[in-house]
């Protein structure tokens, strides 16, 4: 038979964690996975007039006519397995990646060949388990025809394809993601302390600009509430996951693992402020309690503790007064310096050079303003290590000492602050400066706010910084379950513990998805590469190189903050051979 060409959308998928679950159970998974196919999803390719080109031991390639339809059947797919899923237990899922191109296929003997298939696999393999992955093509075809989101993760370089492609993840609908989890028994264990997240709260002020100031009101009641320590308080980075979806409260405690759930609303409007809250049971819907808080925008930072003194009050009434502390010196009393400081933190964790600097912009008029303001002085230091982490400073020194200077500063106008003691700390202990003062620097942190997710995460990466690997990993999972909903973000730290450890085969994994959940962060494709090496794996060590080299000017990084020589060694020699190898 001769071959034919033509246009087609193509979908590939595979079982994330395959080997894994191969190697717990096989025959077990064997039998589920044959199940998931007879009853989901070759009833649903079906559905959508696709065909099923061939099938793998963990995946499968499918041909569709159009890009509706195959996005409408991966979608599907991957609801029915959310929905399935709730119901097992995390380690014995199975989660399919899936990703969809449309273009030019050769057709010959019933088989396909060509880019437009090589592409639906690279895009299966940047996609989430139990995620979608597509390419601008199928985007365009699909926007406005289908009730879909769709995150731009920017151009990618793939293997094997010579041209980068434009990558987009799908995001589910409000009621594709209520029906993922249909158990009452939460997904996520409630701790043994009372526990909360503090949803997004609503801008009521009738201008879309004003949506950083609702989104500053909550993050400080979150703040807090997470200096109350009898309270178990979810990260602001997890709970803001919500943000302009309607949700259903129950579900929001199963994803979490929270019993109580704050959500409300904020209107500024002149110097005018008005808050209005309400706690829910989420184990019960149950609402425990609402109220209204109308201030002038100059009693902003008592209303927002009247907030958290009350909702502490509903949960426990003992301890509300003692617990809260009211008395503390606020970060401070310029309005302008705090509007500016919210407007920079969007900024902040975008990985990205511009979005760094326009942080960095923000911060230093806050400062300008008030030179004592301790968080802006913090953050701003750590925007400078992230300038020189990914190679983005165009004076090292000058950015070093910027950074150390602010740091030093921050630690000095507010050495009662949770969140600038970790941010200096880490700052700090990056650039060289006494390891273990910067740990007991990070615990003290802790100490004040046992609920500080970003605080158990830096404290994770000085432990790794120190060579203490396995405390280091511990400390990254307690940061992950107090963040939950960004627990994504634990990836790189691990995966650099199990390379120092020499367990390669773990790092590898840890590595690969931090790569996926954080396209541009320049240390785990540094990493990963460097492992890549270490393995004899070359090919692939060159292509990270390649990457690697679209997003950084410095591949070979010139400083390291880890202090262990042989740890040095280890990850720079992987390096350098990789870096050999693609030259």
């Amino acid at each position: 038979m001769s071959a034919t060409r033509r246009l087609a959308a193509i979908l590939a998928a595979d079982v994330a964690g395959y080997s894994r679950l191969i190697g717990a159970d096989e025959e077990g998974t064997l039998n589920l996975l044959r199940s998931i196919r007879a009853e989901v999803v070759d009833p649903s390719i079906g559905q959508y007039r696709g065909r099923i080109v061939k099938t793998t031991g963990d995946g499968l390639l499918v041909e569709f006519i159009s890009v509706v339809d195959a996005l409408r059947c991966a979608s599907e797919i991957q609801t029915a397995m959310g929905e399935a899923n709730a119901k097992i237990t995390a380690d014995k899922r199975i989660e399919f990646r899936i990703g969809i191109h449309q273009g030019d296929i050769v057709v010959e003997d019933g088989d396909i060949f060509g880019d437009g298939v090589n592409v639906a696999a690279r895009l299966e393999g940047l996609a989430e388990p139990g995620g979608i992955c597509v390419s601008a093509r199928v985007q365009e075809d699909a926007a406005g025809k289908l009730d879909r989101t769709f995150e731009d993760l920017g151009e990618q370089s793939l293997k094997n394809i010579a041209r980068p492609v434009r990558v987009y993840r799908v995001r589910p609908t409000a009621i594709e993601r209520a029906a993922s989890s249909v158990e009452i028994t939460p997904i996520l264990a409630l701790p043994d302390k009372p526990s909360i997240a503090v949803l997004p709260f609503a801008n009521l002020s009738g201008d879309p600009e004003q949506e950083y100031f609702a989104d500053g009101m909550a993050e400080e009641i979150i703040t807090a509430l997470s200096r109350i320590r009898w309270l178990f308080v979810i990260a602001r980075n997890s709970s803001f996951m919500y943000k302009g979806q309607a949700v259903d409260v129950k579900q929001v405690g199963r994803e979490l693992g929270v019993r109580y759930v704050l959500e409300g609303s904020v209107r500024k409007a002149g110097g005018r402020v008005r808050i209005t809250a309400q706690l829910i049971d989420a184990t019960t819907d149950a609402h425990l309690w609402a109220e209204r808080f109308d201030g002038s925008l100059e009693d902003v930072f008592e209303l927002q503790d009247k907030v958290a003194s009350s909702v502490a009050g509903v949960i426990e009434p003992a301890l509300q007064a003692a617990e809260i502390r009211r008395s503390r010196e606020r970060p401070t009393s310029d309005l302008t310096a705090y509007d500016l400081y919210l407007r920079a933190l969007p900024y902040t964790y975008a990985w990205e050079r511009e979005s760094t600097l326009t942080a960095l912009g923000l911060l230093r008029q806050a400062i300008e303003r008030d030179l004592s303001y301790g968080p802006a002085l913090s953050i701003a230091a750590f925007c400078h290590c992230q300038l020189d982490l990914n190679g983005w400073a165009e004076d090292r020194e000058a950015n070093r000492r910027e950074a150390v200077e602010l740091a030093q500063q921050a630690v000095r106008m507010a050495a009662g602050d949770p969140g600038v003691l970790a941010f200096a700390a880490s700052v700090l202990g990056y650039f060289g400066e006494d390891i273990d003062a910067m740990m007991a620097l990070v615990d003290r942190a802790l100490a004040l706010n046992p609920s500080y997710a970003q605080g158990w995460h830096i404290s994770g990466w000085l432990r790794l910084w120190a060579g203490q690997t396995d405390l280091a990993i511990k400390h990254f999972e307690t940061s992950a379950r107090l963040d939950p909903r960004r627990d994504a973000l634990k990836l790189p730290g691990i995966g650099q513990a199990h390379f120092f450890n020499r367990r390669f085969g773990d790092a590898l994994e840890n590595l690969l998805m931090a790569r996926h959940a954080t396209m541009s962060h320049v240390s785990s494709y540094r990493f990963l590469a460097s492992c890549y090496a270490h393995m004899g794996r070359l090919d692939d060590a060159r292509e990270i190189v390649t990457r690697l080299r679209a997003i950084t000017p410095v591949v070979l990084p010139n400083y390291l903050p880890f202090r262990n020589a042989e740890d040095r060694e280890l990850y720079l020699s992987g390096l350098r051979l990789a870096m050999g190898e693609a030259e």
